[in-house]
Parts: C-alpha cells; sequence; structure tokens
C-alpha cells in the first residue's frame, strides 16, 4: 500500500464509507507479513519509493510464489531478481500481468504504467558476455520509471567505440558502467563526464580476474572523479542505485 492508497483509505473511514473493522482488516498486515519462511516488507514503496523486490536464488519455487502472492494484494511493479524461467512460468499462474526478461533474468509483475523520467540513465557495457549484468540494470532502472539508454560492446580494448558515442554519455544524467576483465572501462567514461559514474564489476575474465575480484580492485582504485562502486555481478544494486540519483535529478519536474 503506497502513500496515495493508504491516504484514501484514511478518508474512506472519516467519511463513513468504510466500517473501521474493515479498515483493521486491510491494515492488518502492515508494516510486514510473517509467512514463517518470509518476513514480507509491506512498507518498502512508502519508506524508499518501490516494493520489496524477491531475489530468487535460494528459494523455492514455491517459497518465491508465496512471497509474490502476498505483495502482489498491494504493490505494483514488483520485481523477481536472477529467475529463471520456471520462477516465471509459476508466477504466470497467479498474475495476469507478467513480464519475463530472459536476458536480465527479471520478472515482472503487476507493472503499471509510469511516466518515465525527463533524464535519462545510461547503462553500458564493456563486452557482451557483461551483457546480462548490463540489463539487470537497465531492467532495475525502467521498472523504477527511469528513462533508459544502452551502449553495449564499447571495452576500451576498442576505445574508439566509445569516444564515438560522446553525445550519449554528455547527454546521460547518471551512468552505470559494467566491465570484467581488467574493469577499465568506469575509469576511462567518468574522465569524459560531469555526471555520478555507478561501476559494476562482473565475474566475467581469465584465471587472473579471480571471478571479478580484478575488476572490483580496479574500481574501487580508480583515479577518475565520481565513480560509486556495487559488488560483483550486481547490476540490480547499480540500477537501484542510478534511479535514486536520477529521480533527485527529476523533482519539481515530475512530481516525484
Amino acid at each position: 500500500m503506497n502513500a496515495d492508497a493508504l491516504k484514501a483509505l484514511l478518508e474512506k473511514v472519516k467519511n463513513g464509507q468504510m466500517p473501521v473493522e474493515r479498515a483493521l482488516g486491510t491494515l492488518k498486515d502492515l508494516p510486514y507479513a510473517d509467512l514463517g519462511y518470509a518476513m514480507v516488507d509491506h512498507h518498502r514503496a512508502l519508506r524508499s519509493g518501490h516494493p520489496e523486490t524477491i531475489f530468487s536464488p535460494g528459494k523455492t519455487v514455491t517459497q518465491i510464489v508465496g512471497i509474490a502472492r502476498r505483495l502482489l494484494e498491494k504493490d505494483a511493479n514488483i520485481m523477481a531478481t536472477r529467475a529463471e524461467r520456471p520462477v516465471y512460468e509459476a508466477l504466470k499462474s497467479i498474475c495476469d500481468s507478467v513480464e519475463y526478461h530472459p536476458a536480465a533474468r527479471i520478472v515482472v509483475m503487476n507493472r503499471k504504467p509510469v511516466t518515465p523520467t525527463q533524464t535519462t540513465i545510461l547503462v553500458m557495457c564493456a563486452g557482451t558476455s557483461d551483457i546480462p549484468v548490463a540489463e539487470e540494470a537497465a531492467v532495475t532502472a525502467e521498472v523504477m520509471g527511469n528513462r533508459v539508454e544502452r551502449l553495449t560492446d564499447v571495452g576500451v580494448a576498442g576505445i574508439h567505440r566509445l569516444l564515438s558515442n560522446r553525445e550519449k554519455i554528455e547527454a546521460a544524467s547518471v551512468l552505470v558502467v559494467v566491465a570484467g576483465m581488467d574493469g577499465a572501462l568506469p575509469s576511462v567514461a567518468a574522465g569524459l563526464t560531469d555526471k555520478p559514474v555507478i561501476a559494476v564489476p562482473t565475474s566475467i575474465g581469465y584465471g587472473a580476474s579471480f571471478g571479478g575480484l580484478a575488476a572490483l580492485l580496479t574500481m574501487l582504485n580508480s583515479c577518475a572523479n565520481g565513480v560509486t562502486v556495487v559488488n560483483i555481478d550486481n547490476g540490480y544494486g547499480a540500477g537501484y542505485a542510478a534511479s535514486m540519483i536520477n529521480r533527485i535529478a527529476n523533482r519539481g519536474t515530475d512530481g516525484r
């Protein structure tokens, strides 16, 4: 239940349109519902602007469906991340509006139209192998109501590919830069813009990349200004952070 829905509920009680007992029944699961295996947070959207996201790995399909069912009672634009197709197929049985983004491995349920932000988040990745993490960031930001541009395979091994897209870089309000291997792309991108850069190391690379640790350390040691680093393969976290920054840039222009 978002702030507008809560306000409308209180108005109905005040005007005698709804009995107090019924209103209490509606509110009984606030701020969370205890399912035994999960505490479903119904106040997440009120606190942070977006409902709780279901992280799928480690959960059974039955648990994911149970959590989603409770969230759907009160929220829209619900995401299940790192979700494989069996999760998507199961969620289709409890919700008519279900989208699956296979590259991002994200299921979106009960998606409601959101007016996109005036400003743009640019999600770029160094190589084609980094696309799954980049798509996780891009889809996350889109579901949260942001205008998103994508730029793929612009790693530093062929830096002319990046430089030929200077207009997109300069037009963005926030950049999410995804890279594995040596993880150098965020430093180069940050040197080309005065906008915040969120760097995402990926686990892509040969043996000495240590599953993304080499890229992570490169990004943490970046000499470029304005680079913030999230965890290895954490496209969701990068997309969420970019959305928060972009929302601030849009305050006063879209009513957010």
